[in-house]
């Protein structure tokens, strides 16, 4: 008795017609009606009355269905079961993250992972958050750590690690050096920000168009890092998420009160990730708790 038997018998009991559990199992009627008879030579019996134009089990078809099916599922769950230990073993992802990220926690999860699992190769791409989110949608990425304005993208999984709001960076004595401005207070000021496709950027500009307004960005960089050097020799105003802000000593954080869209830093991925992904996930979800 083969496996390809009880799948052939499986599929016409359920079709209950030779001829479309042929095209269920993707061959001939004729290599369907073969194996199922040697399969009853085997069994010494009858498994399936074929005197009406309907297929129906005999006594004994209905008395071995059950057993048939527990037998093809046990022996999927055993392919399955490799193939996940199989996919942890080797294979590759490729883990994309937004442009001038420093946040140790990413890295920390990484070589978590690295360690874990050494087979499963990893790559690292940089890319602005809405190229990101694209890139998982269509596959070229496994996994991406975007910043997202107010929701994370439609249609794929998503884990919020970071949700706050932005505010105002400005060195000590700047006419905007106080707890809170507005945003009309906000954009008399020349900014500095990060480019389009971004969170933060997203935020901004929505907010601002909600308000009917128009920013002036005078200077934009991919690191918020490059944003506070800029801001701190008075070139402008650098907008930045809050925890970005007060990553800088040498600036000032100040709230402005129209800028009520939060900004959010995601793990996203398409629905259903392999084993690998799910333990990368698994690694970077602790790193950022910790």
């Amino acid at each position: 008795m083969e496996l390809r038997q009880l799948e052939y018998f499986l599929a016409v009991a359920e079709e209950r017609n030779f001829t479309r559990a042929a095209e269920r199992v993707h061959i001939s009627q004729s290599g369907v009606s073969a194996q199922i008879r040697q399969l009853e030579r085997e069994l010494g019996a009858e498994l399936f009355d074929r005197s009406t134009r309907t297929v129906t089990l005999t006594v004994a078809g209905k008395a071995a269905l059950e057993h048939a099916r527990q037998a093809v599922a046990a022996a999927r769950a055993v392919g399955q079961a490799v193939g996940e230990v199989s996919d942890l073993i080797r294979g590759s992802l490729t883990v994309g993250m937004v442009a001038g990220c420093t946040l140790t926690p990413l890295f920390d999860g990484l070589a978590a992972f690295h360690r874990a699992h050494p087979g499963v190769e990893l790559a690292l791409l940089e890319d602005d958050s809405d190229h990101l989110a694209d890139a998982v949608r269509t596959g070229a990425l496994d996994l991406a750590l975007i910043g997202c304005a107010g929701t994370a993208p439609d249609g794929l999984d998503a884990h919020t690690l970071i949700r706050e709001p932005l505010v105002a960076a400005v060195p000590p004595g700047h006419p905007l050096a106080r707890p809170a401005v507005t945003l009309a207070e906000l954009l008399a000021h020349p900014l500095i920000c990060l480019p389009p496709g971004t969170g933060v950027r997203t935020v901004l500009d929505r907010d601002c168009a909600a308000a009917g307004l128009a920013p002036r960005i005078a200077l934009q960089a991919s690191a918020a890092s490059a944003i506070a050097d800029l801001a701190a020799r008075g070139l402008g105003v650098a907008v930045l998420s809050r925890s970005m802000a007060e990553a800088f000593p040498a600036l000032v954080p100040v709230a402005v009160t129209d800028l009520t869209t939060p900004g959010l830093l995601a793990l996203v991925s398409r629905p259903g990730p392999a084993p690998a992904l799910r333990a990368l996930l698994t690694e970077l979800r602790r790193a950022f708790s910790g």
